[in-house]
C-alpha cells in the first residue's frame, strides 16, 4: 500500500505553475497541408518497419491480428480504412458522409465548432476544403464484436497541424471496442494535434474507447471529445500517457442522457522533462440511475507539471458518481495540480471523492532498502505499484503493453 506524504510548495511557485493553466498554441505556427504525398496502401505491413514499431508501442498492430478492422491516417492523409468484421462500418469521415446522408445530423452536434479555436480550426479546415479528416466507426444494431478496432494518427512531417474529426456510432445493443494509438516520427521536433472526437452511444450499447499517446518532446496536442449516452448505455474511456510532449489539454465529457447509463473515465499519466500536462474528465448525470467514475493516477518527474481535473456534476435525483486522483511527484522541480469539482444541483444524490498528492515515503524506501534492495530498485517498486491499476476492457496484449510502459 502506497503511503504518500503531503507536499507543499512556497506560494511564489505554486502562483508560476497555476500560471500554465493558460498554455497557447500559435496556430498559424504550423501548416496544414501534406509536406509529403502519403499514399493510399493496401495492407498495413507496407508501413515501414520503424513506423511499424512505433505505433505498436500505442497498441495499433500493423499484423492486424485480432484486430475487427484499421484506420491510419499520416498528417492529413488517410492511407489506409479497412474492416474485416461484418459488426460494424468503418471509414473516412468524408466517404462516410458520402454514403449516409443521415451522419451529416451527428457532425458537430456532441463538439461544438466554437468550443475554442482550435474546434474552429478543425471546422474551417473542413468547409474551406471541403475535406474531411478523421475517421467514422459504427457497430451495427444489437452485434458485440470482440475484437477492437484500431486508429491509428501518425504525424510524419515536421511543422505540420494534423486536424482529425472522428464520428462513433454506436447502435442499439451493440458493443463496439475502440483503441486509438497516436505518435509521431522520432525527427519530429515541432507538430500540433488536433483531433475532435463525437461519440453517440444508443440505447442499451456499450463503447471501450483507449486512448494511448506517444508524442515527441516538442508535439502539442488539443484533443477536444464529448460523449452523449442514452438508456442503459455504458461508455469505458482509458487514456495512457507515458512519454514526453510539449503540452496537452484534454478534458473529454461524457453526457449521462439516458436512464441508468454509466460512463468511467480510467487514466495513467507519466510526466517527463519540461512535459506541461492538463488532463481531466467529466461526466454530467443527467437522468434516473446515471453513474460516473472517474478514475486518475498522475506520476510527475524531472520538470513535468500536471493538471489532474476530474468533474462530476449530479443534475438529477438518484445518480451516483464518485471521483479519484492520486499523485505522486519524484522531483522537487516537477509539479502536480489536483482539481476534483464535485457539483449537486438536485436532492436525493450520491457523490464523493478521494485525491491524494505526495512523495514517495521514506518509511517504504527504508522497509524495502533494509531488506536488501537498493533504493533506485525500491523506487522503482513503488511506482510500479503506484500505477499499477487495474485498467477496465483492455485486450491482453495492450495490457501487456501498457505494463511494459509503466515499468519502462
Amino acid at each position: 500500500m502506497l503511503v504518500v506524504q503531503n507536499v507543499t510548495h512556497d506560494a511564489e511557485k505554486a502562483k508560476d505553475k497555476k500560471a500554465a493553466l493558460g498554455t497557447d498554441v500559435v496556430i498559424e505556427n504550423f501548416t496544414t497541408e501534406d509536406i509529403n504525398a502519403f499514399d493510399v496502401i493496401d495492407d498495413l505491413k507496407d508501413i515501414d518497419k520503424k513506423t511499424q514499431k512505433t505505433i505498436l508501442k500505442v497498441g495499433v498492430d500493423a499484423n492486424s491480428e485480432e484486430r475487427a478492422g484499421s484506420f491510419v491516417q499520416m498528417d492529413q492523409s488517410n492511407i489506409f480504412s479497412h474492416s474485416i468484421s461484418d459488426s460494424i462500418e468503418l471509414m473516412n469521415l468524408g466517404v462516410a458522409l458520402d454514403k449516409h446522408s443521415w451522419l451529416k445530423d451527428y457532425l458537430w452536434k456532441a463538439v461544438k465548432p466554437d468550443v475554442d479555436k482550435y474546434t474552429a480550426q478543425c471546422a474551417l479546415q473542413e468547409s474551406e476544403n471541403d475535406a474531411y479528416s478523421g475517421y467514422f466507426v459504427r457497430s451495427l444494431p444489437g452485434t458485440k464484436e470482440i475484437f477492437p478496432v484500431q486508429a491509428c494518427m501518425f504525424i510524419a512531417d515536421q511543422d505540420v497541424m494534423q486536424t482529425a474529426h472522428n464520428i462513433v456510432i454506436a447502435e442499439e445493443n451493440s458493443e463496439l471496442h475502440l483503441i486509438t494509438g497516436c505518435a509521431t516520427g522520432d525527427d519530429i521536433s515541432s507538430a500540433l494535434h488536433v483531433g475532435v472526437s463525437e461519440i453517440y452511444i444508443k440505447p442499451g450499447a456499450k463503447v471501450t474507447f483507449t486512448m494511448v499517446h506517444n508524442w515527441a518532446e516538442q508535439v502539442e496536442v488539443r484533443p477536444r471529445t464529448a460523449i452523449y449516452q442514452e438508456k442503459n448505455s455504458t461508455y469505458i474511456n482509458n487514456y495512457i500517457l507515458t512519454s514526453p510532449v510539449s503540452t496537452i489539454q484534454s478534458f473529454p465529457t461524457a453526457y449521462c442522457n439516458g436512464e441508468n447509463s454509466r460512463a468511467i473515465f480510467q487514466s495513467i499519466q507519466g510526466g517527463k522533462k519540461d512535459s506541461i500536462i492538463d488532463v481531466g474528465s467529466r461526466v454530467l448525470l443527467n437522468a434516473k440511475g446515471a453513474k460516473g467514475e472517474v478514475i486518475s493516477r498522475a506520476v510527475a518527474q524531472d520538470e513535468s507539471q500536471i493538471y489532474a481535473r476530474g468533474h462530476l456534476a449530479g443534475t438529477v435525483p438518484e445518480v451516483k458518481g464518485h471521483l479519484e486522483c492520486h499523485g505522486l511527484v519524484l522531483s522537487d522541480d516537477s509539479f502536480i495540480y489536483a482539481v476534483p469539482e464535485l457539483e449537486a444541483s438536485s436532492a436525493n444524490l450520491e457523490m464523493s471523492h478521494e485525491a491524494a498528492v505526495g512523495k514517495i515515503s521514506e518509511e517504504e524506501i527504508n522497509y524495502l532498502t533494509s531488506r536488501g534492495i537498493k533504493e533506485e530498485d525500491a523506487e522503482s517498486m513503488i511506482v510500479r505499484g503506484f500505477l499499477n491499476m487495474d485498467i477496465t476492457g483492455l485486450p491482453d496484449e495492450l495490457a501487456e503493453q501498457t505494463q511494459m510502459m509503466i515499468d519502462m
